[in-house]
């Protein structure tokens, strides 16, 4: 049965609009977990936009589940994994123009740095994860970085316009899984799923955990937090 990794950073971004306190990603955290999240997942970036070094570390004290960090390959963020500990790196692609993670990481075009990031992690006691595009030959390169799983970038499966182009997604998305597993890395997925695109995995067993964020922070406005998470935590069961 698939897992639900539930993604803060959006409450921090709310707070960070106004340079206060509140809302507290921490907190949401806690209620994520009463929702039934079997995981927490924050984004430290380098330009701490929304997620700051305060947060993780208080995350590390207070999440019961596991804490999933996602960060660049940089020598600052690997110093910060490594002091701080999560339960799982997430190696992911970073700019600074960028509103939200625009593709999967280059594994294959600067394999060199991203192993060398993969090997200082692991010396650090950590499990990584790589994300990355639905493409082969990525995942092949991700595998002999040394890294134990893959998160697969969903975003064009969810953005995309008609049902053709949606189900020819979705098949690039069940083909890199089956090669991930062919390779024996454990494969998670990510990016742009809501509550009607994660209908689509039911019944597939292709992915072991899902990293969802956006679309549950989205209806925690409306219905609270832990209810959302709740909500999607059904759905991803299906899955």
């Amino acid at each position: 049965m698939a897992t639900l990794a539930v993604n803060v950073d959006h409450v921090a971004t709310v707070r960070q609009a106004r340079g206060g306190v509140y809302p507290d990603p921490v907190h949401a955290a806690i209620l994520a977990e009463l929702g039934g999240a079997d995981g927490i997942v924050v984004h430290l970036r380098e330009d701490r936009r929304h997620i700051q070094d305060r947060d993780v570390k208080l995350l590390r004290q207070t999440v019961l589940s596991r804490l999933i960090l996602e960060m660049a390959a940089t020598e600052e963020m690997i110093g910060i994994a490594c002091d701080i500990k999560p339960d799982l790196v997430t190696l992911v692609p970073e700019k600074r123009t960028e509103v939200t993670t625009e593709g999967g990481l280059d594994v294959k075009g600067a394999f060199e740095p991203v192993r060398d990031a993969v090997e200082r992690l692991h010396d650090g006691g950590l499990t990584v994860s790589i994300f990355i595009d639905p493409d082969p030959k990525q995942i092949e390169a991700a595998a002999k970085t040394g890294a134990e799983m893959i998160e697969i970038h969903t975003g064009r499966y969810c953005d995309a316009y008609t049902e053709t182009e949606k189900e020819r997604c979705f098949g690039d998305i069940a083909d890199a899984a089956r090669t991930a597993r062919n390779l024996d890395l454990i494969v998670n997925a990510g990016h742009g799923l809501c509550y009607n695109t994660i209908k689509r995995f039911a019944g597939t067993g292709i992915v072991d955990e899902f990293s969802i964020g956006h679309s549950i922070v989205a209806r925690s406005v409306l219905v609270g937090m832990k209810e959302a998470v709740s909500e999607m935590r059904e759905l991803v069961r299906d899955a």
